[in-house]
């Protein structure tokens, strides 16, 4: 396939183009610094750089062919709180004058409802601290899935727990329209994995799904 990658030079984005890359698929990878890239020359990648993702007409080059998009866009620091909904409106608008419809993006759990079955650590603990201390982070998450499920796109969003840097296993479990319940963590590179999985996966098609290992 030929893919479309927003943020990809953060912890899953980048892992999203090196496994695309590694089974075959041709990447164009949209980011603000390619030297963050750290991929630069690998055959089936095309880098695309724009100073931001908000202005559509900046990002439609990067979309001509592309079968699907994926977005790992998210905060760098708290400072960013707005980055995931403005940027993916950039984003959608572009899809929209392009003629693209696939799109799978990266929220997080917090947004989600807490699921059946789910541990008293994670419903009374873990799940209302974490989102109290990123309050703001995730009613940006929450503004960007509303922007999404509006689009009209083929969307898929997908929610994982804590994210680690910990090596691909190809073994997690997955929840199609909730959270997984007791997940606590998830690799990046396994969360890569998900997210490539499910581009072509129709059952994931308007719905949020889980992912935890």
């Amino acid at each position: 396939m030929k893919l479309t990658v927003f943020g990809a030079t953060g912890g899953i984005g980048g892992l999203v183009v090196a496994q695309a890359l590694d089974a075959g698929h041709h990447v164009t990878a949209v980011v603000r610094d390619p030297t963050r890239l750290g991929l630069l020359g690998r055959p089936g990648l095309e880098v695309v750089t724009v100073p931001g993702l908000t202005d559509p007409e900046l990002l439609r080059p990067a979309l001509h062919g592309s079968q699907a998009v994926i977005s790992g866009v998210g905060p760098r620091s708290r400072k960013d709180v707005s980055v995931a909904s403005s940027a993916t409106r950039g984003i959608l608008r572009a899809m929209q004058a392009d003629g693209v419809r696939r799109l799978v993006a990266v929220s997080a759990v917090p947004v989600g409802p807490i699921p059946d079955g789910d541990s008293f650590v994670n419903r009374r603990i873990l799940l209302p601290l974490i989102g109290a201390l990123l309050r703001p982070v995730y009613a940006d998450l929450a503004v960007m899935e509303d922007e999404i499920r509006r689009s009209g796109t083929e969307w898929t969003i997908v929610r994982p727990p804590k994210l680690v840097n910990r090596p691909l296993t190809g073994r997690y479990r997955t929840v199609i329209g909730g959270n997984v319940p007791r997940g606590y963590a998830i690799s990046r590179a396994d969360t890569a994995h998900a997210i490539l999985a499910m581009v072509d996966d129709p059952a994931t098609i308007g719905q949020a799904v889980g992912i935890a290992n």
